[in-house]
């Protein structure tokens, strides 16, 4: 069979890799084209796009990019009809994947929706798109099955593939992490500032605000490699802070606290018992737009499955130095606090569903297509 993927950020394309590889187990003969990025192109997949190249976050920066969306919009579109796939699946990355799945259906292209876009925060209106032009929904979050079962979306829940992602994760020894990236043998607390540039700007800064608060600690950046290193090292100029590249996992591992940018990186950061304090400021006008049109209580992926704060979250204005630091001051070496972090991410973890996650998607495209 013939798989054209489209993942257009960092969290897609780890889990459309996991995708990938659970697909060719099932399917031998499997060939995959894909938008994406390192992780799908380990697993065989001809990279056509790299998401380096398409994350445009925020109202405005979209606006300001939006003859550059068109013209890879208008590219996609030709590149699968050239390649004629079997299906087409779309992870995530909603503003671009749902216009290319309403093409796909003109087409009679089958297309699978895996890893869906938040209609239930915003835009709800979406569904009724969705429910026309996309063939099944594939969900990763408990909640959302019943959201689209409610307007008679063929949905099915499948699991979180983070769960897989950190049951397969390479154990490493404190000493032999502090040995390889030749860190100082202290307390670590973790900043993970996101995963393109304009949000690496903004709220690596800011984080770096309360390094000097805390002379106790160690603070270590996790980088990505598809960011090149100097965009980093220029922010971290007159920092302490230190930069690991590609080491998210690693580094979580050996980690007391960490301050993490609202994204897929906070549930990581839960699953892996970190206690966290959850960062976001964007665009102005961008987060002035979405106040009026989101509608949830909480920005984290953690709050919004447990549908109560257990993470604290500091958006826009109280994202300062001042909290920041009294947050921490609060999940830094706090016995009490710890334990029932420890409790409510156990909690997190049993709504979330078993492993398994990439292999039961795979086998349920592979019937899809055969019907």
């Amino acid at each position: 069979m013939k798989y054209y993927i489209i993942a257009g950020e960092a969290s897609g394309d780890v889990h459309a890799a996991n995708l990938i590889r659970s697909i060719k187990i099932e399917d031998k003969h499997a060939v995959f084209r894909a938008w994406g990025g390192d992780r799908m192109a380990t697993q065989g997949a001809e990279i056509v796009k790299h998401y380096r190249d398409l994350a445009f976050m925020g109202f405005v920066e979209v606006l300001l990019n939006i003859r550059t969306i068109s013209k890879n919009i208008s590219f996609c579109k030709k590149d699968i009809l050239s390649f004629q796939p079997d299906v087409l699946v779309l992870v995530d990355y909603p503003g671009f994947n749902l216009r290319i799945a309403e093409f796909a259906h003109k087409k009679g292209i089958k297309a699978v929706y895996y890893i869906s876009p938040q209609v239930w925060a915003w835009k709800k209106s979406r569904v009724h798109k969705i429910k026309r032009v996309v063939n099944k929904m594939l969900v990763i979050l408990p909640f959302e099955k019943a959201f689209y079962e409610k307007y008679g979306v063929d949905v099915d829940f499948v699991g979180h593939p983070l769960l897989d992602e950190i049951q397969n994760q390479k154990k490493i020894s404190r000493d032999a992490f502090l040995e390889n990236h030749k860190l100082e043998d202290k307390p670590i607390i973790a900043l993970l500032p996101g995963s393109r540039k304009q949000e690496i700007a903004t709220m690596l800064k800011s984080m770096l605000q309360v390094v000097n608060h805390f002379p106790d600690h160690l603070f270590v950046v996790a980088g990505m490699s598809s960011i090149p290193a100097n965009f980093y090292k220029r922010i971290l100029k007159n920092s302490k802070a230190r930069l690991v590249i590609d080491q998210t996992d690693s580094l979580l591992q050996h980690t007391d606290a960490a301050l993490v940018t609202s994204g897929t990186a906070t549930l990581e950061t839960a699953l892996m018992e970190v206690p966290e304090v959850v960062c976001y400021k964007g665009n102005f006008i961008s987060v002035a737009i979405a106040k009026r049109i989101i509608d949830v209580k909480y920005i984290s992926l953690v709050n919004l499955i447990m549908e109560r704060e257990i993470v604290k979250e500091l958006i826009q204005g109280q994202l300062n130095t001042r909290n920041l630091v009294h947050e921490l001051n609060l999940i830094v070496g706090n016995k009490e606090r710890l334990s029932q972090l420890h409790s409510d991410y156990q909690e997190l973890r049993e709504k979330l569903g078993d492993e398994g996650a990439s292999r039961r998607a795979a086998r349920l495209i592979l019937e899809m297509i055969s019907e």
